[in-house]
């Protein structure tokens, strides 16, 4: 009897305990949502404003803040980034040749850049694999434009160039092929 007594009493608190919980986390849910509300109400009176003042601006204006939003655009785009991650989706028996870049803009809070690239190859095979590589990657869209056969005195070669699309994932740029295979052996570059 004592037992049971003191087994009902110790399932009281907890369920005081927890209720005392589960209000306190009402609250705080109440709470977020209001702050979320006011939030999302500043954003879209900011927004509104924001395209007054774009309504304002003349036209000389308004090609002067295109101009500085894709000069940003351009500061704050990842060279470095970008070739360690092509490094990671091109096969070993396929080379760069060019890289030109058509344009770099901000899709929401992320960088994107629209390439040409070219490629040399002396397999088909090993293109379509860099190109399945790079649409599986979440990385690149890869699109093949053109190829051109290249002959010369000792090789015969194509020249492959593709339509990139390269969005940067967040964080870190990974560790390429050779970085890992050097630090998997002990050392450190």
């Amino acid at each position: 009897m004592l037992l049971a007594t003191l087994l009902l009493l110790i399932a009281a608190a907890a369920a005081l305990f927890s209720f005392s919980h589960l209000y306190h986390n009402q609250k705080l849910n109440a709470l977020s949502k209001q702050q979320r509300d006011e939030m999302e109400a500043r954003v879209k009176e900011l927004k509104g404003e924001g395209e007054k003042v774009q309504k304002q601006l003349s036209p000389e204006q308004q090609a002067l803040l295109i101009a500085s939003h894709k000069l940003v655009a351009n500061k704050a785009f990842g060279w470095s980034r970008l070739f360690a991650d092509l490094e990671n989706v091109l096969p070993g028996s396929v080379s760069a040749s060019r890289i030109s870049v058509e344009n770099i803009y901000k899709d929401g809070d992320r960088i994107k850049a629209e390439l040409e690239f070219s490629v040399i190859s002396r397999d088909y095979q090993s293109v379509d694999t860099m190109i399945s590589n790079m649409n599986n990657s979440g990385v690149f869209q890869a699109e093949l434009r053109s190829q051109d056969l290249q002959k010369n005195e000792r090789v015969t070669f194509t020249e492959y160039t593709l339509h990139l699309l390269y969005t940067p994932a967040y964080g870190y740029a990974p560790e390429t092929n050779s970085v890992v295979a050097s630090s998997a052996e002990g050392g450190v570059r």
